[in-house]
């Protein structure tokens, strides 16, 4: 599924036609892309009124409506919209008026082309936070998602990584890199993956994993190399930087690039410019940066083994995954699902779940996380003969300790006990099973404590094994 969202537009008005389109040229030229000019200022606010616009560029000096009753008019009626002056009047006193107005900044003709398009981009920039801003505050307060199949692939019931998925929104729109931390197996590359989708660009996702490469390496197989570059290099490499145009590139386990590659990746953040190996050709890319990593960013800058400045590059948007421990609302959906799966991948039928076996899994650690859960489920699913997954399909598995449950007036002690309301079928697992527990595996004393005949409770155990 592709989400396509709107792209920031810069307005740029002037009556001067020629002043236009070399102005739309320069900006194009510098991968300034949704550019609309307007020659007739009064067009202006009609066309605020029905499009989205992230900068206005004015001309002080116009006839019909002025630069400075539209900076008063924009400033008023759309204070998000960050406005540039541009004026051939380079005196002190319209400079200072213009910033009072509210002006973002103020150019004079003829405008240097480097300072316009760093203001241009600073403005966006803005722009682009401050409708983060909003968007993160509409969705943390109204607990909505605007494109919930874009994580439709992610199973989960926790709040926290309902909160990711709002973020993720938010900053959809943005093309600055994103960050994302966590431990080992928590699904960073999924949401990386989330983060391509609800960005509705049109290119390709491309994964690459930094651990364990040294620096030929990653830099061929991240820029490519032109042919006769090294021996045997026969023929050229485009390289995935250039495979991920017009789209995501994920950098996995970025913690472990070592100095050399950082210089090297930290020139493709800041300029967006890029060399294959042996060959003088400029390149550029508009592919966005999602990085990853297990580590300590803190103690890695501390150490000094990762570049301070590759950091803040990279960390524009950062998020952290909770662990599966921080989480615990997830294991039986998690459990379910992979349950589920693993049956139909073996065409097995389903197995139920024991209503113990959530309870005594909610005690692990769980140091891989997901992953780790995963080909703990694939393990027993394949090994299980009987109808119902049970602590002792999980080798090492402990029940979970006996716990009081407090149940407030007119609550029901089962609701309280399962979660939900349970079936017959699982309260009589529970009980035989809690029963089994208490007495040691004592056949006649369970019997005996679940006002059953010991024939058959064993029938019954027998059943469940099967």
């Amino acid at each position: 599924m592709t989400v396509q969202l709107e792209q920031q537009q810069v307005l740029v008005v002037d009556d001067e036609p020629g002043i236009l389109a070399k102005v739309s040229l320069l900006l194009a030229s510098s991968d300034i892309q949704q550019v609309i000019t307007l020659s007739d200022s009064r067009e202006v606010l009609p066309y605020l009124r029905e499009n989205p616009v992230a900068v206005v560029v004015v001309d002080w000096v116009m006839p019909h409506v002025t630069g400075g009753e539209l900076l008063q008019r924009i400033t008023t009626d759309y204070p998000q919209i960050p406005v540039l002056v541009m004026t051939a009047m380079g005196d002190v006193d319209t400079a200072v008026s213009c910033m009072k107005e509210g002006a973002f900044d103020f150019l004079t003709k003829p405008v240097d082309p480097n300072r316009l398009v760093a203001s241009i981009r600073k403005a966006l920039q803005v722009s682009d936070l401050g409708n983060q801003n909003r968007l993160l505050k509409d969705y943390l307060l109204g607990d909505r998602l605007r494109f919930p199949d874009a994580f439709e692939g992610i199973v989960t019931q926790s709040k926290k990584m309902r909160s990711i998925f709002q973020y993720i929104e938010a900053i959809a729109t943005s093309r600055l890199p994103v960050l994302i931390a966590g431990e080992t197996g928590v699904g960073k590359e999924l949401l990386a993956r989330a983060v391509h989708r609800v960005s509705g660009v049109r290119g390709p996702f491309i994964s690459l994993n930094a651990a364990g490469l040294d620096d030929f390496m990653f830099s061929d197989t991240l820029f490519g190399h032109k042919k006769g570059a090294f021996t045997g290099a026969d023929s050229q490499r485009d390289g995935l930087i250039s495979a991920a145009a017009g789209g995501t590139l994920f950098l996995d386990e970025i913690g472990d690039l070592n100095h050399s590659s950082q210089i090297k990746l930290l020139r493709l953040l800041q300029e967006r410019e890029y060399y294959r190996m042996g060959s003088d050709l400029l390149l550029k890319s508009d592919a966005r940066i999602v990085a990853a990593s297990n580590m300590d960013f803190e103690a890695l800058r501390t150490a000094g083994t990762f570049r301070n400045d590759l950091y803040f590059r990279l960390c524009a948007h950062e998020f952290r995954v909770p662990p599966l421990r921080e989480r615990l609302e997830d294991l039986e959906p998690l459990v379910q699902y992979f349950v589920a799966s693993f049956a139909l991948q073996q065409g097995k039928p389903v197995p139920a779940v024991s209503p113990n076996l959530i309870p005594a899994l909610s005690q692990c650690s769980f140091p891989g996380n997901v992953r780790e859960l995963y080909n703990m489920v694939h393990h027993a699913v394949t090994c299980n003969e009987g109808g119902v997954l049970d602590i002792g399909d999980f080798p090492g598995l402990k029940p979970a300790p006996a716990r009081s449950i407090q149940i407030t007036p007119g609550e029901n002690p089962l609701i309280s006990l399962f979660g939900r309301f349970p079936t017959v079928v699982q309260v009589e697992e529970y009980l035989i099973a809690e029963a089994m527990r208490l007495t040691g595996g004592n056949q006649t004393a369970a019997a005996e404590m679940l006002g059953l005949a010991r024939p058959t409770l064993n029938k019954r155990l027998k059943h469940d094994r099967q």
